[in-house]
């Protein structure tokens, strides 16, 4: 057992199709196992405080950086679609020692459904979402797009990027540092910070054509045969009550829980309280073995 949860691989490199992703493991040798899955956009850096929260109490936490996405490969040829991102989901699910919980946020989480939905058995012991369902409302995401899309010429500095953050996310009370800043931005020849992401995203099918997975999403769904729990944000505008109605319905097993002072970015805005309940969900997962201090991480934040 590896006792301290700050330890990580961090120069891990995990082979899938065509490419390699960037991959960290919390607690290696812990149960259960935790894979979670960021947006389109973020990094696995996104889940650091719950990775950490939730290897403190015996998870095994593993992270990645999606294709095209932070220190991952990008595609060279051929562009980006959902069943590249799927895949390599699958594959990574495959190699840990035993089917894990899927934690995804938005595309990560939409990812989760697919799988859950239409492979058999399911790769994943259960699912959290955080802040998706099947059908999503379209101006949420146009928001995010075009903060995505705003700035393709950087940032002069880190003082800028951080401006520029702090006003899409005013409801973040600090600012980010240079130091937090610096896996979200890479150094372009001409001085100049920008995304770590490859820009040819924005025009793969996951943008251009995003709605029309939504009746695959929905077939999905409908199939899901494993303990769901969907952590939505109070004050997204991605996940509304009536695509929270929607899914419910769809999934009827499934668990809901609301954090009303969260927008769609959940786990960054209300990271104790997203911990929380992941802690709890994985508590009441019988008959995996869970340290029994998750109990108190629950009681306790």
């Amino acid at each position: 057992m590896v006792d301290d949860p700050h330890a990580t691989d961090t120069s891990r490199r995990f082979a899938v199709a065509d490419l390699s992703l960037a991959v960290e493991t919390r607690r290696p040798a812990g149960r259960p196992a935790l894979l979670f899955a960021h947006g389109f956009g973020q990094t696995g850096g996104a889940w650091k405080g719950a990775a950490v929260a939730l290897a403190e109490v015996g998870c095994r936490c593993v992270t990645f950086d999606a294709r095209g996405h932070g220190e991952s490969d990008r595609v060279t040829s051929g562009g980006y679609h959902m069943d590249q991102f799927a895949d390599d989901l699958l594959r990574l699910a495959a190699a840990q020692p035993q089917p894990p919980i899927l934690v995804g946020a938005s595309m990560g989480g939409l990812l989760g459904i697919v799988l859950a939905g239409e492979m058999r058995p399911s790769p994943f012991r259960a699912l959290v979402l955080v802040d998706i369902t099947p059908r999503w409302e379209t101006a949420g995401v146009e928001r995010i797009l075009a903060f995505m899309q705003a700035h393709p010429d950087g940032f002069m500095n880190y003082a800028d990027a951080a401006e520029q953050i702090a006003a899409y996310l005013p409801q973040r009370r600090e600012r980010k540092s240079e130091q937090q800043l610096r896996p979200l931005l890479r150094e372009s020849a001409d001085g100049r910070l920008r995304w770590h992401w490859d820009p040819a995203l924005l025009a793969g099918d996951l943008v251009q054509e995003s709605e029309r997975y939504q009746p695959r999403l929905q077939a999905a769904a409908t199939k899901i045969d494993v303990p769901v729990l969907l952590l939505s944000g109070g004050r997204s505008d991605v996940v509304s009550r009536a695509t929270v109605d929607e899914f419910m319905q769809l999934v009827p097993h499934a668990q809901h829980v609301e954090l009303p002072h969260a927008t769609h970015m959940v786990a960054g805005d209300a990271n104790d309280a997203f911990t929380r309940e992941v802690a709890r969900f994985v508590q009441s997962l019988d008959p995996l073995p869970v340290d029994r201090r998750v109990a108190g991480v629950a009681q306790s934040q």
